[in-house]
């Protein structure tokens, strides 16, 4: 596996990427499995066992109410314990060791999701599995400043992005094909055995395209060791706070921003697939289309890629905002399976290419000894956004119970999903204030250096 991994590195198509980079590259393609997975296929078999009349069962609306609030839980502890982690990875030798925990665990968890029956325990630990997995995303992200420069940052999280969307196919295929076979479909195999097959396949994927990470990840930047790091931290980010709210408004403006257009993008990746179920689209559909946004998206991070070289990159951000709020604008009219796949394919344009140009412009701008904390500071920001996203569909469609599932406006009548995927549009557009009014600000002396 170690010469399959050296043999690509040295390929045409990743010849340009240092040994380090390369590996850093692979464990989007490794994590992205999960989120396919979790887009998709997860809340489909989470329905299964939900819905029904049976006692403990419950209805498709409030099965997308728990399941979007399932999803802001996540989120919050998440943004509470990133910053810490974060603050503590930072010392000399322990990124790695934070990394990897949260990646066994979140690893173990995904194969043990597999086996649960019940709607409430499935939940459960696909809960206690996003967590660990956001958290290795944590560490992950602050990597970035060890692996490369920064004149190399754009491109090289842009190739992280679109390599983990049309890699994260392969395994999806597998998952994808059990679920065909299973009991909603062909009926060959039962349900149970359906769901193992798509968590365990995930689950090894990531595991073993993570080892040439944990094998060549060397951290560079850090802050001297010390005791009492863990008493040590809270007041460390309190006091980096306290400098981003008074002294950095770049950063702070930045976070403001980020905060608002990445609540749109996680909870659509989120509740993506609730939008058709429950509009009653075709299942089998749906994912089909989903898998070939992951081709889309796979070509435009690399076409962000290659234009982050001759553009700016708060421009490159601000297209990718603008191609977003059109999006969630869209989905006010959304009603067939066509214009499910217009919408899809609209975010798979734009998907990979503004997370990794924000991941890239924030790297260039907090210094590099601190990237584990300020990327835990990062992550707040980001799980806080998805936790209000996640909360408006919860929200919009406790509403829409009362009035039967729809909602009256300016005489069109509109399903409550749409409203609620229209809603975020709303996030986009104050994100975009913010993002220029990051970009007019100078950067503070004790970040690093000048942004292109």
């Amino acid at each position: 596996m170690k010469g399959l991994f050296k043999k690509l590195n040295e390929s045409k198509i990743f010849k340009d990427l240092s040994p380090q980079e390369f590996s850093w590259v692979l464990y989007d393609v490794g994590n992205s499995a999960f989120t396919m997975l979790g887009c998709s296929l997860i809340p489909i078999w989470f329905k299964a066992l939900a819905i029904g009349d049976a006692p403990g069962q419950i209805s498709g609306d409030n099965a997308t109410a728990y399941w979007a609030l399932a999803t802001s839980v996540v989120t919050v502890i998440v943004a509470l314990i990133g910053p810490v982690c974060g603050a503590i990875a930072d010392h000399k030798d322990t990124k790695k060791i934070f990394f990897s925990t949260s990646v066994a665990i979140g690893v173990i968890g995904c194969v043990i999701n597999g086996f649960a029956t019940s709607w409430s325990l499935f939940l459960i630990i696909y809960i206690l599995t996003k967590i660990a997995y956001q958290a290795s995303l944590t560490f992950y992200d602050s990597m970035l400043n060890d692996v490369t420069t920064d004149e190399r940052s754009d491109a090289v999280s842009a190739y992280g992005y679109a390599w983990g969307y049309i890699g994260s196919c392969i395994p999806f295929t597998v998952a994808l094909i059990a679920y065909v076979m299973g009991p909603d479909m062909l009926q060959i195999i039962p349900g149970g055995i359906s769901r193992f097959i798509g968590f365990g396949v995930t689950a090894a994927w990531w595991w073993i395209v993570t080892v040439p990470l944990l094998n060549n990840y060397k951290q560079i930047n850090y802050v001297e060791d010390d005791h009492g790091a863990v008493s040590k931290a809270f007041s460390k980010i309190f006091r980096t706070l306290k400098r981003i709210a008074v002294k950095d408004k770049k950063v702070l403006y930045f976070l403001i921003a980020f905060f608002l257009y990445i609540d749109g993008v996680g909870t659509i990746i989120d509740n993506c697939i609730n939008l058709g179920t429950d509009l009653g689209l075709n299942t089998v559909g749906q994912v089909v289309f989903l898998l070939l946004t992951q081709v889309v998206a796979w070509i435009g991070s690399l076409v962000f890629a290659k234009l982050s070289k001759k553009y700016d990159t708060v421009p490159l951000i601000e297209i990718c905002i603008l191609g977003y709020t059109v999006v969630c604008l869209y989905a006010l009219t959304l009603q067939h399976l066509w214009q499910f796949a217009v919408m899809a394919f609209g975010v798979g344009c734009f998907q990979g290419s503004i997370q990794s140009l924000s991941r890239s412009y924030y790297s260039r701008i907090i210094p590099d000894e601190n990237s584990g904390e300020y990327f835990g500071i990062y992550d707040i920001f980001a799980k806080g956004a998805s936790f209000l996203g996640s909360f408006v569909i919860y929200l919009v469609k406790k509403i829409g119970i009362r009035t039967n599932g729809v909602f009256n406006i300016f005489g069109f009548t509109i399903k409550s999903i749409n409203v609620a995927v229209g809603c975020l549009a709303l996030f986009f557009i104050l994100g975009l204030i913010f993002v220029r009014m990051a970009d007019k600000q100078e950067q503070s002396e004790e970040s690093k250096k000048d942004i292109q």
